[in-house]
Order: C-alpha cells, then sequence, then structure tokens
C-alpha cells in the first residue's frame, strides 16, 4: 500500500521538474543526478508540519533490498526538510523503477550506522566531502521494505 493524500510539488524547481520526469517515465528518465551518472531514487514522505505528501530525489544506496536515505544536505549546518518528515512519520514510499514501494524509516546508529556510512561513501563518495563541511553527524536513514 502506497502512501495517500495531497501532494505538494518542492518549491525548488529542478526538484519538481525530476520528480515529475521519473515518475512519468517509470523511472526510465530523470534516473541519474543533474548532469551526472550516479543514480537517484524518488522517496515520498508525508510532512511533518504540513501532512501533505512531499517527493524527494535522493542518491540510490542499496544493498540487499534496504535502502539508505543520507541526510547530507550537502554538507549544510542543519538537516534537509525531509528529515522531519522521516521522523514524524517513519513509514514512505520509494520508487526505484518503475512501482513505488513501501518502507519502513528508522535512523541507523552505532556500529549499524558506520556500516552504511561507509556503504554510501563507497557508493558516492562526494558524502565524505559533506562531512567535513558541517559539525553535526550526517544521519544515515534504513527504508526497510514494509512487506519483508
Amino acid at each position: 500500500m502506497t502512501l495517500q493524500g495531497e501532494y505538494e510539488p518542492s518549491s525548488q524547481k529542478w526538484v519538481r521538474d525530476q520528480v515529475a520526469a521519473y515518475e512519468a517515465s517509470g523511472g526510465r528518465e530523470a534516473n541519474t543526478l543533474q548532469g551526472g551518472k550516479d543514480p537517484i531514487v524518488v522517496i515520498t514522505s508525508v510532512g511533518a508540519k504540513s501532512g501533505k505528501l512531499r517527493k524527494n530525489p535522493v542518491m540510490r544506496v542499496e544493498k540487499d533490498g534496504v535502502y539508505a536515505a543520507i541526510a547530507s544536505k550537502g554538507g549544510a549546518p542543519e538537516n534537509p526538510s525531509w528529515y522531519a518528515n522521516f521522523v514524524a512519520h517513519p513509514v514512505v514510499d520509494l520508487q526505484d523503477g518503475p512501482e513505488p514501494r513501501s518502507y519502513t524509516v528508522r535512523v541507523a546508529e552505532g556500529e549499524e550506522r558506520r556500516q552504511w556510512w561507509d556503504h554510501a561513501v563507497a557508493t558516492w563518495p562526494t558524502y565524505a566531502s559533506y562531512q567535513e563541511k558541517t559539525d553535526r553527524e550526517i544521519p544515515v536513514f534504513l527504508l526497510e521494505p514494509t512487506d519483508a
């Protein structure tokens, strides 16, 4: 069962455009980071304050059917807006291809976080430079299929 509700598109045009193209093509188009070859997925969450559906393209970090969402915000001092959504409503939809699936979200901690962080950096090395730019430990969310 995927999330239901009113979708409120991002205020950022590039996010709106990438999500629309990704969804319209079943993930065949707009499936890489803008201007690059690095794969992304689209995550739909419920807004912590608005209760509306929010959609964000994020780097594809996956292992054995579990995905990681890295709350890097490019190394900014604060978390991305979707961080609060994940904490307030820990069920999301993730689309990695033609159809979205529902996932339960939780923050990875300790050794598990370290292993997933290492995997994320191996998948997309730019995460390491983002961590160097900020004093906060960048959160790592794990997304596990609800039907597992």
